[in-house]
């Protein structure tokens, strides 16, 4: 009985919260370098980072001040979401998204790869 409620519950029940694959595949996920990280004066929960993607470099904001320190960010290696439409955030344009989990008491875990991985590669 447990199972099965535990099935029923994870089950999405309405269209809406599924996407297609067509939808999905519009989205550009790409290996990411964070190059530099600087805190933004005035914003308290906020980094901005510098990421190459392979193709070119890009200013990101994220929300990640109250668990990382600017200078832990450079040199990780992340996924990045290449195509979000860019977004002001504070006096900075932020365009693209870093994907991360939600790790214990609410710390952002950047997402990432166990072997070496070119970056600016396409993830599929």
């Amino acid at each position: 009985m447990v199972l099965i409620t535990l099935l029923l519950m994870n089950k999405p029940d309405q269209e809406e919260s599924c996407v297609t694959l067509e939808e999905f595949s519009k989205v550009r996920l790409r290996m990411g370098k964070i190059i530099h990280a600087e805190n933004i004066p005035g914003m308290k929960k906020v980094v901005k980072v510098k990421v190459d993607i392979g193709s070119d470099q890009r200013d990101i904001a994220v929300g990640v001040a109250p668990h990382y320190k600017a200078e832990e960010l450079v040199g990780r290696v992340v996924v990045v979401c290449a195509n979000l439409c860019p977004r002001k955030i504070g006096n900075v344009i932020s365009n693209g998204m870093l994907l991360a989990a939600d790790g214990p008491e609410g710390k952002p875990i950047f997402l990432t790869t166990r072997e070496d991985c070119t970056i600016g590669a396409i993830i599929r």
